[in-house]
């Protein structure tokens, strides 16, 4: 080739290339084990940068969105954001560096305090900004940032610029994991196309970290909320403590006896909690948020079409997505499994029929029995504490289904999350069309559970493929006339689709002056909670707490108080109303300050 023309080809690249940005970096998916920056001498000195990056929540390879992420001044950049992690007392000295072309940068919670403040700190695209301040409070905390340019066609959530900043006390354990939520979603007005990818430390499942442990490991997380959605985050197969809960500002540490045990913590928007929980079974299990849709296939930054069958698959990594952790718990050495003796056994049927809400395309529901009427929710179930009890789950819908037995303390294949729950190589499969499982309870506390669809979620839930469990202590017998049952449901995501025990009107309920009530409160909506409150007249009635999530609450916690309690989705509560005077009174599920249930009660 002659050189006249080998410089034409060089000058033609060299065009062809001027101006091409360079390769965005790849985010890294921050475990929160490592705490960014460099500590010496009482002071933490660290250099964040915000820059665009790539970001594949999933498997690298796959789905991604380019977005502006923080980094380390010299490393990849990390969703969630680096981890702060200091001493009480550290002073905190902070660069910020605003790469972004285009975008202006509002910082939150970096400021004097630990927490977001009200109007944040602004950084200009490309310019730097620098502060100090004394981490004076222990907590968890975290802090976060908006990136914003003149785009008015992209609406939607940020929060992958969020990251945990913890504050340790003296004697504080150090080892505990950080799982930190983010949500990043856009809605183009351009197309009305939406995209949005739902995320537990920079991933989302099946692609989330696999936690393990060993029973009777004591394992202490602490959960940051980053998102301005709540988020009930239920735990599988055993309770969880409460240790400390913390709104933007703020961080309270509960004292011994106001503690909470539960299966399921609603965590509202920008909030963190400190937990502690002990495995007591081997197996795998779940640690995810209970709103359907931020657990469904459609949870997936590019989610499957719907003819594409994925809430029903047989792999827990196709019909779940989202914000789940998954725990493999491995059984301690020398463990002995004891024999379960005089087994009770039931029977379950998943059915098709008409119901008496007719709204719904496809009704189905569970019934106890061989061809009873369908009702619009599951038949009520009443076991016995210490009573083995087998439940065989007979398919006969045209679907596959699953049972989870929500907050029962049971062995991990009988859990109900078909392709995940079980040991080693022996899954929990879904109950085909025609088939059938046999669950195994393990019955260790008396209290207020349910039992509910693991599988195509959001389809089944709003069909009602979801019921009411109760155990009582052994001797005790079930009496409706002093025993009430409430379970919310949906039969779609409207508001005012609120159905109680599967219908929109209930006839009143008859009571006695002085005599004692056991209320049960059990919330199953794919997506509301509720807040259920009992009046007299213009006045709030009162009663006396006495359980939540089927744990007995301690007497520092079972006083009485006035009738109003917030049941979050995945939540049970129980309550005992004992009625001070004759009249009528009015029970209500509370929402946006409207009332979307009453149910009447007469008192002689």
């Amino acid at each position: 080739m002659k050189k006249p023309l080998k410089r034409l080809i060089a000058a033609a690249l060299v065009l062809l290339t001027a101006g091409s940005p360079p390769p965005l970096s790849v985010v890294e998916a921050n475990d929160n084990r490592i705490a960014g920056g460099q500590l010496a001498n009482g002071e933490l000195t660290l250099d964040l940068v915000a820059d665009m990056a790539r970001w594949y929540p999933e498997n690298v390879g796959g789905p991604y969105t380019e977005i502006p992420a923080f980094h380390e001044e010299g490393r990849a950049p990390q969703i969630p954001a680096p981890l702060i992690r200091v001493p009480v007392g550290t002073r905190v000295k902070l660069r910020i560096r605003n790469a972004l072309v285009d975008q202006r940068l509002t910082v939150f919670g970096l400021g004097v305090a630990p927490g977001p403040d009200s109007t944040g700190l602004h950084v200009e695209a490309g310019a730097s900004r620098t502060f100090e301040y004394d981490a004076a409070t222990p907590g968890t905390y975290f802090y976060t940032a908006v990136a914003t340019n003149a785009d008015t066609m992209l609406v939607g959530e940020s929060q992958q610029l969020s990251g945990a900043l913890v504050v340790d006390a003296p004697g504080d354990r150090t080892d505990d994991r950080i799982l930190v939520m983010n949500i990043w979603s856009r809605f183009n007005i351009r197309d009305r196309s939406f995209r949005e990818a739902l995320a537990i430390n920079g991933k989302s499942w099946p692609f989330t970290e696999r936690l393990e442990a060993t029973v009777g490991d004591s394992l202490h997380w602490r959960v940051v909320n980053t998102t301005f959605r709540g988020h009930p985050m239920h735990l599988h197969g055993a309770y969880f403590r409460v240790d400390a809960l913390g709104d933007a500002k703020q961080d309270s540490t509960f004292v011994p006896e106001k503690r909470l045990m539960v299966v399921t913590q609603d965590m509202l928007p920008f909030s963190t909690m400190r937990m502690v929980s002990s495995p007591e079974t081997p197996g795998n299990w779940l640690f995810h948020c209970h709103l359907a849709y931020h657990v469904s296939p459609e949870a997936r930054l590019d989610p499957p079409k719907p003819d594409q069958h994925a809430g029903m698959a047989h792999d827990a990594g196709r019909h779940m997505a989202g914000l789940i952790m998954g725990i493999h718990v491995r059984p301690r050495p020398g463990d002995i499994v004891p024999r379960r003796r005089n087994v009770r056994r039931l029977d379950l049927y998943a059915v098709g029929g008409v119901r008496t809400d007719t709204t719904m395309p496809h009704p189905r529901s569970f019934v106890t029995r061989r061809g009873a009427p369908v009702g619009a929710i599951g038949d009520l179930i009443v076991v016995t504490r210490g009573e083995p009890t087998d439940i065989t789950v007979h398919n006969q819908l045209d679907q596959p289904t699953a049972v989870h037995w929500h907050g029962i303390e049971l062995e991990s294949y009988s859990d109900g999350v078909p392709g995940f729950s079980g040991q080693g190589p022996r899954m929990s499969p879904p109950v085909a069309p025609g088939e059938s499982f046999v669950a195994r309870l393990t019955l260790k506390r008396a209290g207020t559970f349910m039992y509910h669809t693991h599988l195509n979620d959001i389809e089944q839930l709003v069909g009602g493929m979801y019921g009411p469990l109760v155990v009582l202590e052994p001797g005790q017998r079930w009496d409706p006339t002093r025993d009430f049952v409430f379970v919310a449901g949906q039969n779609s995501f409207r508001l005012d689709s609120l159905l109680v025990n599967g219908t929109h009107e209930e006839p009143p309920i008859s009571m006695r002056v002085g005599e004692s009530y056991r209320l049960r409160f059990v919330n199953i909506t794919p997506a509301n909670s509720f807040n259920f409150q009992i009046w007299k007249d213009s006045t709030l009635a009162r009663w006396r707490p006495v359980a939540k999530d089927g744990y007995e609450l301690p007497p520092s916690q079972a006083t009485e108080r006035p009738a109003r309690q917030r049941v979050s989705l995945g939540s049970t509560f129980d309550a005992e109303f004992t009625p001070r005077e004759a009249g009528t009174y009015q029970l209500r599920a509370m929402r946006s300050s409207r009332a979307r249930y009453l149910r009447t009660l007469v008192v002689r």
